[in-house]
């Protein structure tokens, strides 16, 4: 029988040349890795990031990066300049012409000549830094006249970037030859997300998969807009949470900008009953602000879904729970934490999911 069993094996070995036995070889790992990449597949975590334009999505992405020790490559960060740049005078233009259009005077009638070199100024020519360190005086005198500190402080009039303030008050830094963008500055960086941008990033062990879903709408400056950012927001969060598609999946509202909220509400300079009458709070207090605004968007969830029960069973129609962060985008430390806390929900969720399976 032992001998029946070597001859069985000499057969085997002269049944495949060589080169066919290291063509299966081949196969079998290449069949091992697909397996590998279907488990990997199935363990992804995947987070849809959606919203208006200027939300805060991209940077929220570009924090994960951060956060995770995901350095940006030396071309991205030479994107990033060049993108900086373009804010900066695309910023100032906004100004320039905010100040004419709302009537404030120059205080030195002298930067009127300035504000117009900078109309005439096309921002994708400035994109290297020594045309920008010629164009960056005259940025900076307009930046110090108080006409465009007015029209600044006036900005709910009208559309203006987050970010312009936080160049222009960076100026003097931004104009040097040598400067580099730190993660800071790439944080505050506007441009415009142009169809899906997907990025995987392994998170304790975990692969989490952020796909980035442009929002920018058409024409997106417009003077003295019908609409306002907060309903303009409230209208596609609306969409989004009430469509068919995401009646199963769990929805996570991040209200972002939180540290501009904060510093309006405190100002004085605007009140949120001229917007919304409706509201009762305090128009100076942050919390009863915040309060009213997180009513604003679960007021219109409406969608439902049925629960599965264990074996597959139907349960009971129950409204998905809609979960919620007050955050800050361009600040590491909060969206930190308020990450960490998301994390801990998915995971625990997607457990809950698989033990109902």
């Amino acid at each position: 029988m032992a001998t029946a069993m070597l001859t069985c094996s000499c057969c085997l070995r002269f049944k495949y040349s060589p080169e066919e036995i290291e063509q299966r070889h081949k196969s079998q790992q290449i069949d091992r890795m697909i397996e590998r990449e279907r488990q990997s597949f199935r363990r992804q975590v995947k987070l849809l990031l959606l919203g208006a334009g200027e939300s805060g999505k991209s940077t929220f992405l570009k924090q994960m990066r951060i956060i995770h020790g995901m350095r940006f490559e030396p071309e991205a960060v030479k994107e990033y300049q060049q993108t900086i740049y373009q804010n900066l005078v695309r910023g100032m233009r906004v100004l320039v012409d905010a100040r004419d259009k709302l009537g404030i005077p120059w205080q030195y009638e002298s930067n009127s000549e300035a504000g117009e070199v900078v109309l005439r100024t096309d921002p994708n020519t400035i994109s290297e830094p020594v045309p920008f360190a010629r164009l960056s005086p005259l940025l900076q005198a307009l930046w110090d006249d108080s006409g465009i500190r007015t029209a600044f402080q006036r900005r709910s009039e009208y559309q203006l970037s987050d970010s312009v303030e936080y160049f222009l008050d960076n100026l003097h830094r931004i104009s040097r030859l040598d400067w580099v963008p730190s993660n800071q500055d790439i944080l505050h960086a506007r441009r415009a997300t142009k169809g899906v941008v997907e990025c995987v990033i392994p998170i304790r062990g975990v692969p989490f998969r952020f796909v980035d879903v442009g929002g920018q709408r058409s024409q997106r400056r417009k003077w003295f807009q019908r609409t306002n950012r907060l309903e303009e927001s409230r209208n596609v969060f609306d969409t989004i949470v009430n469509h068919l598609a995401f009646g199963n999946v769990s929805v996570i509202l991040f209200l972002n900008k939180t540290d501009l909220l904060i510093a309006k509400v405190r100002s004085g300079h605007t009140d949120i009953r001229s917007h919304f009458p409706q509201f009762t709070g305090d128009p100076r207090d942050p919390t009863d602000v915040q309060t009213f605004i997180l009513s604003l968007f679960s007021s219109v969830v409406r969608r439902r879904r049925r629960s599965t029960g264990i074996g597959g069973r139907e349960g009971e129609e129950r409204t998905q729970p809609l979960f919620h962060h007050f955050t800050t985008a361009v600040d590491t430390e909060n969206i930190k934490v308020v990450f960490g806390a998301v994390r801990d929900t998915i995971l625990r969720r997607n457990l809950e999911a698989l033990m109902l399976q």
